[in-house]
């Protein structure tokens, strides 16, 4: 029964997200914000809802351990098993500078993360503060700094602003709700199973919210639209730290569990230097990218529960 109900949760979670960004794109098209900042700023705010729909709700029932490992496991998916899925259908060629900028802030918020672990500093109303505003600094100047031709986002038909917020509040409502049963029968099948609810965080419920993210990926890639994924995916890991973990700083006090600070906090820095690394060096993304991050992925998983 609790599989059922992790697979309705999971469809929710989906659906809202899909409808959620169907607005945000429409709303952005509207404010004119440019391909990739429109990836960066408002379809990974969308596509991170699922993770913090599901993390609020961890801290507030008290499994912040899931929180924790939703991120730092949804952060992992994104960089690897996403971009290298997208980069095998429709490699990334001509890297920008400010798409370096974007992996160099992932970079700086990996080792923050690192850092925070080490001095046993915890998520709390101040880092949520900290967190937000430093968040809000980043998408100004991913706004700014946005340089693609607007004319190229063709992904959505164009709402009025009143379609897109309906779009937006019923994919709220599915999520938060959808959240509520996902992170309940995962917290059911981890207890059944014996498996620490760090390790069901970082692998399952990361991949389920990872999945908004995944499709987009895909689609771009099929489309041929690419900077839409690759904006999606450093803008949402963004979102994810700084945004999701945020706010659930406001719901209460929590650190990272130490399961996840030994390991699977370095698996994430080490795959953001990983895409870092060929995104400055070889101001690509190509298929030798997409077969290497997808085996680590799948060596990844398998260790978790090996």
């Amino acid at each position: 029964m609790d599989f059922i109900i992790l697979i309705i949760g999971l469809a929710m979670l989906i659906g809202g997200a899909e409808s959620v960004v169907r607005g945000s794109v429409s709303l952005g098209k509207k404010l004119k914000i440019s391909l990739f900042a429109i990836g960066v700023v408002v379809i990974a705010a969308g596509t991170s809802l699922p993770e913090l729909a599901n993390c609020v709700r961890a801290v507030v029932s008290n499994h912040p351990d899931i929180a924790v490992g939703d991120i730092v496991g949804s952060n992992i998916a994104n960089i690897i098993l996403i971009m290298g899925a997208t980069t095998l259908l429709y490699p990334i060629s001509g890297v920008n500078q400010n798409q370096i900028n974007q992996a160099i802030i992932n970079i700086i918020i990996a080792f923050v993360l690192i850092a925070m672990s080490i001095l046993l500093i915890q998520f709390n109303l101040i880092f949520g503060v900290l967190a937000l505003i430093s968040l809000t600094l980043i998408m100004v100047y991913q706004v700014k700094a946005g340089s693609l031709n607007f004319s190229d986002v063709e992904e959505q038909g164009e709402y009025s602003l009143l379609v897109s917020g309906v779009f937006i509040i019923i994919g709220i409502l599915f999520l938060v709700y959808g959240s509520k049963y996902f992170v309940s029968a995962a917290v059911n099948i981890a207890t059944a199973y014996g498996i620490p609810e760090s390790v069901i965080g970082v692998s399952l419920v990361a991949f389920g919210t990872s999945l908004p993210e995944l499709a987009v990926g895909v689609l771009s890639a099929l489309r041929k639209k690419i900077d839409f994924a690759l904006g999606n995916v450093l803008g949402s890991n963004i979102y994810n730290v700084l945004g999701v973990l945020g706010v659930s700083s406001f719901f209460g006090q929590f650190s990272i569990p130490p399961l996840i600070a030994s390991f699977d906090l370095y698996v994430m820095t080490a795959v953001i230097l990983l895409i870092a690394v060929f995104m400055f060096a070889f101001k690509r993304l190509g298929r030798t990218y997409g077969i290497l991050s997808l085996a680590i992925y799948i060596s990844f998983i398998g260790y978790l529960y090996i």
